[in-house]
Protein backbone atom coordinates (compact mmCIF):
# COMPACT_ATOMS: atom_id res chain seq x y z
CA UNK A 1 0.00 0.00 0.00
CA UNK A 2 1.45 3.35 -1.00
CA UNK A 3 0.89 6.50 0.99
CA UNK A 4 1.11 9.94 -0.47
CA UNK A 5 0.32 13.32 1.02
CA UNK A 6 -3.44 13.91 1.06
CA UNK A 7 -4.23 17.31 -0.51
CA UNK A 8 -6.40 19.79 1.36
CA UNK A 9 -9.48 20.00 1.39
CA UNK A 10 -9.76 16.17 1.35
CA UNK A 11 -12.39 15.14 3.92
CA UNK A 12 -9.92 12.80 5.65
CA UNK A 13 -8.09 15.92 6.88
CA UNK A 14 -11.30 16.98 8.63
CA UNK A 15 -12.04 13.55 10.13
CA UNK A 16 -10.77 12.47 13.57
CA UNK A 17 -8.49 9.43 13.43
CA UNK A 18 -9.24 6.10 15.10
CA UNK A 19 -7.43 5.07 18.30
CA UNK A 20 -4.71 2.43 18.09
CA UNK A 21 -5.28 -0.68 20.23
CA UNK A 22 -1.74 -2.04 20.18
CA UNK A 23 1.59 -1.46 18.49
CA UNK A 24 2.24 -3.98 15.74
CA UNK A 25 5.11 -4.53 13.33
CA UNK A 26 2.93 -2.93 10.62
CA UNK A 27 2.60 0.21 12.75
CA UNK A 28 6.36 0.28 13.42
CA UNK A 29 7.00 -0.03 9.67
CA UNK A 30 4.49 2.74 8.97
CA UNK A 31 6.16 5.00 11.58
CA UNK A 32 9.51 4.41 9.83
CA UNK A 33 7.92 5.40 6.51
CA UNK A 34 6.40 8.51 8.12
CA UNK A 35 9.84 9.52 9.40
CA UNK A 36 11.36 9.11 5.93
CA UNK A 37 8.59 11.27 4.42
CA UNK A 38 8.93 13.89 7.22
CA UNK A 39 12.70 14.08 6.76
CA UNK A 40 12.37 14.36 2.98
CA UNK A 41 9.91 17.30 3.16
CA UNK A 42 11.75 18.46 5.41
CA UNK A 43 9.32 18.89 8.27
CA UNK A 44 9.12 18.73 12.04
CA UNK A 45 6.29 16.24 12.30
CA UNK A 46 3.76 14.16 10.46
CA UNK A 47 0.39 12.65 11.39
CA UNK A 48 -0.93 9.46 9.82
CA UNK A 49 -4.06 11.25 8.61
CA UNK A 50 -1.89 13.46 6.40
CA UNK A 51 -1.10 10.28 4.47
CA UNK A 52 -4.71 9.07 4.48
CA UNK A 53 -4.10 6.52 7.24
CA UNK A 54 -6.92 7.10 9.72
CA UNK A 55 -5.09 5.95 12.86
CA UNK A 56 -3.92 8.09 15.80
CA UNK A 57 -0.24 7.85 14.89
CA UNK A 58 2.29 10.67 14.64
CA UNK A 59 6.02 11.32 14.50
CA UNK A 60 7.88 14.43 15.63
CA UNK A 61 11.53 15.42 15.21
CA UNK A 62 12.56 19.02 15.89
CA UNK A 63 16.21 18.21 16.51
CA UNK A 64 18.83 20.09 14.49
CA UNK A 65 20.77 16.93 13.68
CA UNK A 66 17.63 14.83 12.99
CA UNK A 67 17.42 11.17 13.86
CA UNK A 68 15.66 11.98 17.17
CA UNK A 69 12.10 11.21 16.05
CA UNK A 70 9.54 10.40 18.69
CA UNK A 71 6.83 7.93 17.68
CA UNK A 72 3.43 8.57 19.25
CA UNK A 73 0.24 6.51 19.25
CA UNK A 74 -2.95 8.01 20.68
CA UNK A 75 -1.22 11.24 21.80
CA UNK A 76 -3.20 13.42 24.17
CA UNK A 77 -2.30 16.72 25.80
CA UNK A 78 -2.74 16.37 29.55
CA UNK A 79 -1.25 19.70 30.63
CA UNK A 80 -0.18 22.93 28.96
CA UNK A 81 1.48 26.15 30.00
CA UNK A 82 -0.04 29.60 29.91
CA UNK A 83 3.15 30.91 28.25
CA UNK A 84 2.78 30.98 24.48
CA UNK A 85 5.16 30.21 21.60
CA UNK A 86 4.61 31.65 18.11
CA UNK A 87 5.72 29.83 14.98
CA UNK A 88 4.98 30.04 11.25
CA UNK A 89 3.17 26.75 10.74
CA UNK A 90 2.63 24.99 7.44
CA UNK A 91 1.52 21.60 6.16
CA UNK A 92 2.49 19.46 3.18
CA UNK A 93 -1.27 19.02 2.68
CA UNK A 94 -1.41 22.71 1.74
CA UNK A 95 1.95 23.43 0.10
CA UNK A 96 3.14 27.00 -0.27
CA UNK A 97 1.00 28.39 2.55
CA UNK A 98 1.75 29.17 6.19
CA UNK A 99 0.41 31.19 9.08
CA UNK A 100 1.85 32.43 12.36
CA UNK A 101 0.16 30.41 15.10
CA UNK A 102 0.41 30.94 18.84
CA UNK A 103 0.29 27.80 21.00
CA UNK A 104 1.23 26.87 24.56
CA UNK A 105 5.04 26.90 24.89
CA UNK A 106 5.04 23.76 27.04
CA UNK A 107 2.81 20.70 26.97
CA UNK A 108 2.75 17.34 28.70
CA UNK A 109 1.55 14.59 26.40
CA UNK A 110 0.46 11.05 27.19
CA UNK A 111 0.85 8.48 24.43
CA UNK A 112 1.67 4.87 23.67
CA UNK A 113 5.32 4.59 22.63
CA UNK A 114 6.94 2.31 20.02
CA UNK A 115 7.14 -0.50 22.59
CA UNK A 116 3.39 -0.28 23.20
CA UNK A 117 3.94 1.15 26.67
CA UNK A 118 2.07 4.16 28.07
CA UNK A 119 4.34 7.18 28.39
CA UNK A 120 4.14 10.82 29.41
CA UNK A 121 6.58 13.38 28.09
CA UNK A 122 7.09 17.13 28.39
CA UNK A 123 7.68 19.11 25.21
CA UNK A 124 8.77 22.76 24.93
CA UNK A 125 8.79 25.47 22.27
CA UNK A 126 9.09 24.06 18.72
CA UNK A 127 8.72 20.47 19.97
CA UNK A 128 5.53 21.48 21.80
CA UNK A 129 4.23 23.30 18.72
CA UNK A 130 4.89 20.32 16.47
CA UNK A 131 3.25 17.82 18.84
CA UNK A 132 0.18 20.06 19.16
CA UNK A 133 0.08 20.51 15.36
CA UNK A 134 0.11 16.71 14.85
CA UNK A 135 -2.57 16.15 17.50
CA UNK A 136 -4.72 18.74 15.70
CA UNK A 137 -4.32 16.72 12.47
CA UNK A 138 -5.35 13.55 14.32
CA UNK A 139 -8.43 15.42 15.58
CA UNK A 140 -9.37 16.52 12.05
CA UNK A 141 -8.13 20.11 12.42
CA UNK A 142 -5.78 22.18 10.26
CA UNK A 143 -3.39 24.77 11.71
CA UNK A 144 -5.22 27.73 10.12
CA UNK A 145 -8.30 26.87 12.20
CA UNK A 146 -6.34 28.29 15.16
CA UNK A 147 -6.32 31.76 13.57
CA UNK A 148 -8.81 34.42 14.62
CA UNK A 149 -11.99 34.35 12.55
CA UNK A 150 -10.91 37.40 10.52
CA UNK A 151 -7.41 36.04 9.79
CA UNK A 152 -8.83 32.58 9.00
CA UNK A 153 -11.37 34.09 6.57
CA UNK A 154 -8.58 36.06 4.86
CA UNK A 155 -6.41 32.92 4.69
CA UNK A 156 -9.23 30.86 3.14
CA UNK A 157 -10.15 33.64 0.71
CA UNK A 158 -6.52 33.74 -0.47
CA UNK A 159 -6.59 29.93 -0.92
CA UNK A 160 -9.77 30.06 -3.00
CA UNK A 161 -8.33 32.85 -5.14
CA UNK A 162 -5.19 30.80 -5.88
CA UNK A 163 -7.06 27.57 -6.63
Amino acid sequence: MTHSIVPWPDKRLRTPANPVDKITDDIRTFWDKMIRIMDAMPGYGLAATQLGQMQRLAVVDCSKERGQAIRLANPKIIASSTDMFDWDEASPNLPGHSARISRPAEVTVSFMNADGEPQEQDFTNLWATSVQHQIDHLNGKMYFERLSRTKRDMFLKKLRKIS
